[in-house]
């Protein structure tokens, strides 16, 4: 029986033992590959919430602030909430070394080690159980679809994909995304799903199980959805037809149909809205290149060429209505079984505020994400084979078309936009999260700020 000292299930301010943990996760953080700020030191550390949620495992809520210089405006970034399951011991046997992360030297758990309780076998199958039996660990809350059933004593692993949020596979039967960075409001990743399965949409894993909190505020903790064991993601099957030079068209022009089947879904799931206006999309376009700049050097000598493509949607057709999408939408994203493509992780930009993630928006915006894709993966190459992403994005848009009724290369000023917007996003996200692939969507930037298309 591992040693812990007791602790009640608590809301903000639980006192020393979190204190005592703080030091420990402010080092330990900054490396984790769903830490979102890699580019900016960490200030500070808050323990919000603390939840015994089994012997020897902690639930934690934690707020990282850090330092930079204020954005425009005076106001610097408000940092993070970040969610932990840490296990706590005597002693961490070998196979968890790589989830250890530091021993506490005073308070409660004075001489205890601490380690990621995510990579511990018996801490995840114990987290099962608490999605098998619906209730209550202190704020926190285990809800499951009554109509669906998940066996006890399944195998967990932990996939060490690169991923913004950390995911179990249960054996080969489910997968539980836990949530990483933790905003106020239901997650996308629940809602959508959910609202699909209502409507018989069958690309898309319905949820079976899932966890919340209610301290400090109401918010989704993580998703267990049924597991594709034979399926390989978008970017998997790209690359692997990049290195056999072979041809991705079908595969494209079929994922272009998946895609408007989840958008046709989705319009009947939740009421559409009137588009905004051009001149609305712009200006946001714009404030985000404005931001992004602020925070990543490199773009800054792009910033008036980039404004172009935003200024053109002026006195523009906007396009279809807006409509609750994906959100994110790239090859990582999608799933191929036999033949037949489905959408996953619908949790949308992680470094959006959720109420914009939850907001109606046009399709155009996963359109432009998944043709970046294309680009992302062609440039995996070398030398890059840029006729393989046109050729890509040829068949996706048509098999698009095909299903939802119009063209998406018939908005050529709203697409070219939207394709703009999307790679500020992925030069903000690459150097956050990923600095050595920032080149990747650089180069997409220089031709877009360049020659406009």
């Amino acid at each position: 029986m591992p040693k812990t000292a007791p602790l009640r299930p608590s809301s903000p301010g639980v006192g020393r033992p979190a204190a005592t943990l703080a030091g420990l996760l402010r080092e330990w953080l900054p490396g984790q590959r769903w830490f979102a700020g890699k580019d900016r030191p960490v200030a500070d550390l808050d323990v919000l919430s603390t939840t015994e949620l089994f012997p020897g495992c902690l639930h934690l809520l934690v707020h990282a602030s850090h330092t930079e210089v204020p954005a425009p405006g005076g106001t610097p970034p408000p940092g993070d909430c970040y969610q932990l399951l840490l296990g706590v011991r005597e002693h961490v046997s070998p196979r968890l070394a790589r989830a250890f992360i530091g021993r506490v030297h005073e308070g409660p758990l004075a001489g205890l080690a601490v380690y990621d309780a995510l990579r511990d076998p018996r801490s995840a199958e114990l987290l099962l159980e608490r999605l098998r039996q619906p209730g209550a660990a202190g704020p926190l809350r285990f809800e499951a679809d009554p109509s669906m059933s998940v066996s006890a004593g399944l195998a967990p692993r932990l996939l060490d994909a690169e991923q913004s949020n950390s995911s179990l596979v249960y054996g080969d039967r489910f997968i539980l995304k836990v949530f990483r960075r933790i905003q106020p409001g239901v997650n996308p990743d629940l809602e959508l799903p959910g609202a699909l399965a209502a409507q018989g949409c069958t690309r898309v894993p319905a949820p079976v199980a899932w966890f919340r909190t209610t301290e400090p505020w109401a918010a989704t903790l993580g998703v267990l959805q049924p597991f594709l064991p034979d399926a390989s993601d978008g970017w998997a099957l790209a690359l692997r037809a990049l290195a056999a030079g072979d041809q991705f068209t079908t595969e494209a022009h079929e994922l272009g149909q998946a895609t408007a089947d989840v958008h046709l879904a989705l319009a009947a799931a939740f009421p559409s809205e009137s588009a905004t206006g051009n001149e609305h999309t712009a200006t946001s376009m714009t404030e985000r290149l404005e931001a992004a700049a602020h925070s990543v050097a490199a773009l800054r000598p792009f910033v008036p060429g980039l404004r172009t493509a935003f200024g053109a949607l002026v006195g523009r057709d906007a396009g279809p209505p807006a409509q609750r999408i994906h959100g994110d939408l790239h090859l990582g994203q999608v799933l191929r079984a036999g033949r037949d493509w489905f959408v996953i992780d619908f949790e949308g930009e992680p470094s959006k505020p959720l109420a914009e993630r939850r907001s109606a928006q046009s399709p155009v915006r996963d359109i432009a994400g998944m043709l970046r894709s294309f680009d992302y993966a062609a440039r995996q190459r070398r030398p890059w084979r840029p006729e393989w992403a046109l050729r890509c994005r040829e068949a996706y848009c048509a098999g698009y078309a095909a299903r939802a009724g119009w063209d998406p290369r018939t908005k050529h000023a709203l697409l070219r936009a939207y394709e703009t917007d999307r790679a500020v996003y992925e030069v903000l996200y690459e150097a956050r999260h990923r600095p050595d692939w920032l080149p990747v969507p650089m180069a997409a930037i220089e031709r877009l700020a360049v020659r406009g298309g």
